[in-house]
């Protein structure tokens, strides 16, 4: 079998599911259709749930040179006492996406090709032939797998079949990077108009962003490059006199689209990111679950084209990541209803605010928003024997990153899974008794350390993206333990 895998997008999450595959050893072609990288960024805004994922590879620090951003809220009605890290980052899109280039280019094994293009593919039982368009002309990769991350008209899915409903755009939006003299510039926090929504927000220097966005109206075409005097009369429409809009830097177009993939897996092709679902806009949703579809996927493949992952491994990235993209569709859906019409729809927006001052409501959706309520089902069918426990309340969810004391002096969660591996702690102090896993080689590290607080659990099994698989004590629950190694990390080695 080809042990290569065909990433078709070298945005954030082809990048991030390139370096997950060059971290466990896996050759990775990304072919990226734009020559050059883009000189703006789309998205402007990380979740604590992407920033913990990073963490995990030991990519986060220069994430929090960045500012917290001082607007958020649901359907642009603020959050209330929204603190600490939930409170997402301002981060350019950019910024993200030479964070992981850095890290590939850094790995052996995996290769950037700017300006190269999937225009074909044909797949069979053993691996998939992708026709490639490159500045040379067409050629032919012969790959494992083929991956499509790129966007929501996503060449890959077409080519693969799979469909795509959903509901079509009826709004018209632009935002773009405006050159706007200091001394000119002003700050519209995003606001709600009866026509639309619009903000205009200074970044660095003389570059502002400006977002217009006029609900329930025909939507301009994708294909006609969005112009400053097109902008102009949109803000007009909407707010009235604009505001000093300057030299344009960058324009691009949205709507409010809300589209979900079928499936997210035929035979050897996948779809991550906005090739398996598009929304409206709001609340930087879109670059994070890209990045954690990422991340969900990355290891299994790995462990599929390194002979050791278990039955139905790669089946579980769509059982785990379509119904977080549904929620995250049903979400933006929400807040776009709760934003048209402002006027027939104050008294719903009367009473969602009441709502939102209940810090439980606010904390349930910003958890939501940013994705840190995942849970994921651990337990695989069968798996609920009679010997096995009932499973414990943290099982399923991201592990918290909390200080560690071990024998080799202190550590933190995060570090211990920069490797890209399983990892079994044992948190009792030395107390508990735990399996030995030396035959599963380099798929699962030990850690021991002392007990932690954040951590109600002695003994925890954690998958290699950061998501608990078991935990408990091993005497009470060996069948539990056991069967969750084999169920994310295989048979032992032999």
């Amino acid at each position: 079998m080809e042990r290569t895998v065909v990433i078709a997008g070298g945005g954030p999450a082809g990048l991030m599911l390139a370096a997950e595959l060059g971290l466990a050893g896996v050759d990775a072609v990304v072919l990226e259709k734009l020559p050059e990288p883009p000189g703006w960024s789309r998205a402007l805004g990380l979740h604590w749930g992407s920033i913990e994922a990073l963490n995990q590879r030991g990519l986060a620090a220069p994430v929090f040179e960045y500012q917290q951003i001082k607007y958020f809220g649901f359907g642009m009605l603020r959050f209330s006492g929204l603190s600490g890290d939930l409170v997402p980052r301002r981060v350019p899109q950019r910024r993200i996406e030479q964070l992981l280039e850095e890290r590939v280019n850094a790995l052996a094994g995996v290769e950037l090709r700017r300006g190269h293009a999937v225009v074909g593919m044909e797949q069979d039982a053993d691996g998939v032939t992708v026709r490639v368009s490159g500045e040379d002309g067409e050629y032919d990769i012969r790959a494992s797998y083929l991956v499509g991350c790129d966007g929501g008209g996503s060449t890959v899915r077409k080519l693969a079949g799979i469909g795509f409903p959903g509901t079509a755009s009826t709004t018209n939006g632009i935002t773009g990077d405006l050159r706007v003299p200091v001394e000119l510039q002003e700050r519209w926090d995003p606001q709600l108009r009866e026509r639309g929504l619009f903000a205009y927000i200074p970044l660095d220097g003389e570059l502002v962003r400006v977002t217009a966005a006029e609900f329930r109206t025909e939507p301009a075409s994708r294909d006609v490059p969005p112009t400053l005097a097109e902008l102009t009369t949109l803000v007009e429409r909407i707010v009235g006199e604009a505001p000093p809009l300057g030299e344009a830097v960058m324009l691009s177009r949205f709507g409010s689209a809300t589209r979900q993939a079928e499936k997210y897996r035929e035979g050897r092709v996948f779809l991550v990111g906005d090739a398996v679902h598009i929304h409206f806009p709001i609340g930087g949703q879109g670059l994070n679950t890209s990045i954690q579809d990422a991340l969900n996927l990355g290891w299994k493949l790995a462990a599929e084209i390194q002979g050791w992952a278990p039955p139905g491994l790669l089946d579980t990235y769509q059982a785990e990541r379509h119904p977080i993209g549904e929620r995250v569709c049903m979400n933006t859906r929400a807040q776009l209803t709760l934003m048209e019409q402002p006027q027939e729809m104050t008294p719903l927006r009367e009473m969602f605010g009441e709502l939102l001052a209940l810090d439980e409501v606010s904390e349930h959706l910003i958890h939501m928003m940013s994705g840190v309520d995942i849970r994921y089902p651990m337990r695989a069918a069968g798996d609920a024997t009679e010997d096995a426990a009932p499973e414990h309340p943290l099982t399923g969810l991201r592990v918290p990153n909390a200080a560690l004391l071990t024998p080799a002096g202190p550590t933190d969660v995060a570090r211990t899974l920069h490797g890209g591996r399983g990892v079994l702690y044992d948190l009792s102090g030395g107390e508990a008794v735990l399996p030995d896993v030396s035959a599963l080689k380099s798929r699962v590290d030990t850690v021991a350390a002392e007990p932690v607080t954040e951590i109600d659990a002695p003994a925890l099994l954690v998958r290699p993206d950061g998501y608990i698989a078991w935990a408990g004590s091993p005497e009470d629950d060996a069948a539990g333990l056991d069967a969750a190694l084999r169920t994310w990390f295989g048979a032992p080695a032999a």
